[in-house]
């Protein structure tokens, strides 16, 4: 009997990708990510769903567009006629000649997918429940987080939010004022990773009161020992540990590697640096700041010492 697929999320910038890649090393049984499909750059011919915002929140309400084309997805079933209209150069034919490959191959030998998605992290529960994935959902600290956001200059339209009146009325409704007044003008880098973090760990905190079948994981704790982190995820899920997947876990997370990369896809840290990078790059008045703001959710957590 095939493996379920595996869903992989939390907030973006929580080490999805490491550990969706650590994952997908064992070749017995065989795993493949597919890389975020609530991504709005995500590509077409991969899943044909059709998602008009950042964090775009799914349930049984609004899911008549959504389920068939990711149950495709996960059947590994490609579609050409999605991903024509937006290629525009031939390296983007390649893509999709490459993806097309992929997925027939994957789907010939039983191959399960692993959604690599924090942008997921709102619809978690429609995913998991609707195609019956394990769902591992990773935390990390607020300054950390917010350190990686900024460094990265990422921007989020908070308007996303607004024009989803479902997830304003479910997931929302205390932090309504807020939220819309980000959307009305925006604001610094490091207000907006705040408000995020707090966001997506509130909800992350209550699913986790709801669904203690699932992993619920802190980045900084696989940082710090990933070897036996690793192992623990791989015997949950039945996957095969072996000295090869130990290898590229020990590899990807070693002493050798960098603590900070500009490289947002970058794979190989110092793990256990990275974990505290932020300590060294945000100023005493920033991490005041972080702490204050994320304030009482933080404390479901992290405690004191983390800071």
């Amino acid at each position: 009997m095939p493996r379920p697929p595996i869903l992989v999320t939390g907030s973006h910038r929580s080490g999805t990708g490491w550990v969706s890649d650590m994952l997908a090393s064992t070749p017995d049984p065989a795993v493949s990510t597919i890389w975020e499909p609530f991504n709005l750059q995500a590509r077409r011919g991969v899943r044909q769903a059709p998602f008009r915002y950042w964090f775009t929140y799914v349930t049984e309400q609004n899911e008549a567009a959504f389920r068939d084309p990711l149950e495709r997805m996960l059947e590994w079933r490609y579609s050409v006629a999605a991903e024509l209209p937006t290629l525009r150069s031939p390296k983007d034919v390649g893509r999709m000649v490459r993806d097309r490959r992929v997925f027939a191959s994957n789907r010939r030998s039983g191959v399960a997918p692993l959604s690599k998605d924090p942008i997921a992290v709102f619809s978690t529960e429609w995913m998991a429940d609707t195609f019956t994935m394990d769902t591992l959902v990773l935390i990390r600290h607020p300054a950390a987080f917010a350190f990686s956001i900024v460094k990265q200059g990422w921007w989020h339209p908070f308007d996303h939010f607004t024009a989803q009146p479902a997830m304003m009325r479910d997931l929302f409704a205390e932090r309504t004022d807020e939220i819309e007044r980000f959307a009305r003008s925006p604001r610094p880098l490091l207000d907006q990773a705040i408000l995020l973090w707090v966001l997506i760990h509130e909800h992350i905190a209550r699913m986790r009161a709801r669904r203690p079948q699932w992993r619920f994981v802190r980045l900084e704790d696989v940082s710090r020992e990933p070897v036996r982190c690793f192992h623990e995820l791989f015997d949950w899920l039945g996957l095969e540990w072996s000295d090869a997947v130990q290898r590229a876990v020990v590899d990807s997370s070693s002493e050798g590697n960098p603590a900070v990369t500009t490289q947002a896809s970058s794979r190989r840290r110092d793990s256990k640096a990275a974990a505290t990078a932020w300590k060294e790059r945000l100023t005493p008045e920033e991490q005041a700041t972080i702490k204050e703001r994320t304030a009482p959710v933080w404390r479901e957590f992290y405690s004191e010492d983390d800071w």
